[in-house]
């Protein structure tokens, strides 16, 4: 269970990249969403964030143990988590994604309230749900940027 676990914290040892993995985490999300997007059923937009939000708790807490270490950086499922929801049923192209990206990084290392204090919660919850904070942030300031800018970042 370990291997599975650290296989889907990672989001498939791409966490292990050597130079920002979070950053590389998200970019990887982006793979993710557009699978699903292509897919073109809203209702599988909302699975795929509980699916990856339920998994990513289960998968962070066990890697947390096995690893020894709160948050490790290889763990980078949360940053899955937070890119989905920040570009979730809205229709953008791909401009309007490479600002959700931008948005969400923000986010994610600014951390407002109450990010921050998800990040004090025990194992995987800890870990996860600070992202999904950061993703709803994200999401609102790219709503809003796509009702000020549609022509720019709307498919």
């Amino acid at each position: 269970m370990n291997h599975l676990a650290l296989a889907i914290a990672t989001f498939g040892y791409v966490g292990f990249f050597p130079i920002a993995p979070g950053t590389a985490g998200s970019l990887a999300a982006l793979a993710l969403f557009a699978i699903v997007r292509r897919v073109g059923m809203p209702s599988l937009e909302l699975a795929a964030i509980v699916v990856v939000l339920c998994a990513g708790i289960w998968a962070a807490s066990v890697t947390e143990r096995t690893l020894a270490r709160k948050d490790p950086g290889p763990i980078v499922i949360d940053e899955v988590l937070g890119m989905l929801i920040t570009l979730a049923l809205l229709p953008v192209s791909l401009a309007g994604v490479a600002a959700g990206f931008v948005l969400f990084r923000v986010f994610d290392v600014v951390k407002p309230f109450p990010a921050a204090r998800m990040e004090h919660l025990k194992g995987g919850p800890g870990v996860m749900l600070d992202d999904a904070v950061a993703g709803i942030y994200a999401h609102l300031s790219l709503r809003a940027l796509v009702l000020l800018v549609p022509s720019w970042l709307t498919a």
